[in-house]
């Protein structure tokens, strides 16, 4: 068994994130979606509908061996809007490499247009760009109804505190300051774009109070009225809900919520917790805050007095 993630032995720029292979006996098993070949001593694979006819190509054995080949394409379309040409070189390069489709903006502008025409599954937003600045970008995807649920990385020198606590109530889904780790970024690309994955669960739908949620839709009504809610936020909310009754600190809802041990100040859950009571109004004293500690989810629904 041989397993591992792109590396040298990849001569064609076909993008992925897992690779396994297993020598198994003189005949192929190969998943529906791909066809392959040994030639030569090596594996050659063509997705099925790969443009341009892209092969994969990886070292394996001499003589006809079969291979079972299973291959995870994990692929994500990202923009990045950022005006200094050295970072977005890094971040193109990275972020392919992780198995990303990547495209690029230097200028706010050109960025909303490319949200308009590309539809990306997340944004990198830097905060300082030549035109307009970071943060109208991010208000302008975030109150648009169609791109609200657009998950937006911000990347920016300003690293104050109150810089993070602005960008976080604009609606950002993390915020990540220069100079940074490019791979500490994919993975936080990475967990933010898995807080968009569905996640499985007894009860798909919950009705507590006048809340309603949809798990698999990842939709939220308060009184029968539809709330749009971010990833991030949708998910503080299910968490919540899901240990209620149970006190949860800030730093375990950092690590729970956000995926990963961010460097990223607690502060960072009060903001998204302050923003999520206002979008669900009537329901928010649901959440109720533990002085010191940080939030619990009430245990029943509230009764209005008669």
């Amino acid at each position: 068994m041989w397993a591992g993630a792109c590396g040298d032995c990849v001569t064609a720029p076909w993008r992925h994130r897992k690779l396994a292979v297993t020598v198994v006996s003189q005949s192929a098993f190969l998943s529906p979606a791909s066809h392959a070949k040994v030639i030569n001593g090596f594996l050659s694979l063509r997705p099925v509908g790969s443009q341009g006819g892209t092969l994969l190509s990886l070292h394996g054995h001499k003589g006809s061996l079969t291979i079972a080949l299973a291959l995870a394409i994990v692929m994500s379309r990202i923009l990045v809007i950022e005006d200094e040409p050295d970072i977005r070189q890094v971040l193109d390069y990275n972020l392919r490499l992780a198995g990303h489709e990547v495209s690029a903006a230097a200028r706010g502008l050109d960025g909303l247009r490319l949200v308009r025409e590309e539809n990306p599954e997340l944004v990198i937003l830097d905060l300082m760009l030549p035109d307009i600045p970071g943060t109208e970008v991010c208000r302008t995807i975030k109150d648009n109804p169609q791109t609200r649920s657009l998950p937006v990385v911000m990347l920016t020198a300003r690293s104050e505190e109150i810089d993070r606590v602005v960008g976080f109530e604009l609606g950002a889904d993390d915020y990540i300051t220069k100079p940074f780790s490019v791979r500490e970024l994919v993975l936080r690309v990475r967990a933010v774009l898995r807080r968009k994955l569905p996640t499985s669960s007894d009860a798909p739908t919950i009705e507590f109070g006048n809340l309603r949620i949809d798990r698999a839709a990842h939709r939220v009504w308060i009184d029968g009225a539809e709330v749009e809610l971010t990833a991030l936020e949708f998910k503080l909310l299910v968490t919540l809900y899901d240990r209620r009754n149970r006190v949860q600190s800030r730093e375990s809802l950092l690590d729970h919520v956000w995926g990963i041990e961010a460097r990223i100040s607690t502060r960072t859950v009060d903001a998204h917790v302050k923003r999520l009571r206002e979008k669900i109004g009537a329901a928010r004293d649901y959440i109720e805050t533990v002085r010191g500690v940080g939030y619990r989810f009430a245990d029943a629904p509230l009764v209005e007095a008669s």
